[in-house]
């Protein structure tokens, strides 16, 4: 592969963010898609099991990557305390693999992570040096694919989000206009704070910082000076109560019929999961301000304009 068009293998391109990194990397190289057995997405996708490290190994192999950018993962929360096995295969084990396989071939590696690495505790924002501390399955999960990714030693971005929306696949925007559509009285968490966040947002920051490291003699090898982890949200905090209203709101613009006519803020204890839900999923930008230069646009902007599409 010519040095101006280097191969990046994205996973999960059927998902919220793959699907969105797919048309954001475009100009970066030669995307390669991957999807899970059963899916589809063109000719040009490839079929990878993340549970299966062999599947893994072969697919990179054929691919000899520049880049791995990799979103998929195991997002079932709730589900994850009764599958923990799965979910260590999907987001901690498969991570290693491919990390192991970026220095194989020395490429270098994105990987994207979440807030629920960290204990949720607090009110200010957490920062990329916050003790870690997940409180449930997947967040441990999460963070084991973290620390396996950091220990190769490979090149790499590990970005940390929160809360996230898009056009493609299942999410809490969409769940809020199906309800919306349904019932005149809704119950939402209000002490549950995040930063609700645009897939396009993600893809589109991702895509800037690795236009912005990438060489053309040294391809994306100088991630390993400007990699590490970072935070990447859009920018505000919000309540999950607060996202519907908002939600709601823009849908009546827009001339959405809505049937709901009470959004009712309730307490986390008032709707037990299997899973424990941090309170404070604050990220903190700085240092992705600091170091790119870059300002995301605000949680609000961001969910007008996906609402638009």
């Amino acid at each position: 592969m010519p040095q101006s068009s280097p191969s990046i293998l994205l996973t999960g391109v059927t998902g919220q963010v793959g699907g969105e990194l797919y048309n954001c990397l475009q100009h970066l190289g030669k995307v390669v898609p991957t999807v899970a057995r059963g899916e589809r997405f063109g000719a040009q996708a490839l079929e990878m099991d993340l549970t299966d490290p062999d599947s893994i190994r072969q697919v990179c192999a054929a691919v000899r990557p520049s880049l791995i950018v990799s979103p998929a993962a195991y997002t079932a929360v709730d589900k994850a305390e009764q599958d923990e096995a799965t979910a260590f295969a999907v987001n901690a084990k498969a991570p290693e693999i491919l990390a192991a396989c970026a220095k194989q071939y020395g490429a270098a590696m994105v990987h994207y992570s979440t807030d629920y690495v960290y204990p949720g505790v607090g009110t200010e924002p957490h920062t990329e040096l916050s003790p870690v501390g997940p409180i449930n399955v997947y967040g441990k999960s999460k963070l084991a694919g973290d620390e396996a990714i950091v220990a190769s030693g490979v090149p790499h971005l590990i970005l940390r989000t929160s809360w996230v929306f898009g056009i493609h696949g299942h999410n809490f925007v969409k769940t809020m206009l199906k309800l919306g559509s349904e019932r005149e009285t809704l119950k939402i968490i209000s002490d549950q704070i995040g930063s609700p966040t645009s897939a396009r947002t993600l893809a589109d920051i991702t895509a800037m910082m690795l236009a912005s490291v990438r060489s053309r003699k040294h391809g994306f090898a100088p991630l390993a000076d400007r990699g590490g982890i970072y935070h990447v949200t859009n920018s505000g905090f919000a309540s999950w109560y607060e996202f519907a209203i908002e939600i709601f709101r823009i849908a009546r613009l827009q001339g959405t019929e809505l049937k709901v006519k009470d959004v009712d803020a309730i307490a986390t204890e008032a709707y037990p999961t299997p899973a424990r839900r941090p309170k404070n999923s604050r990220l903190s930008l700085a240092k992705l301000a600091d170091n790119y230069g870059i300002m995301p646009a605000t949680w609000q902007e961001a969910l007008a304009l996906m609402m638009k599409r």
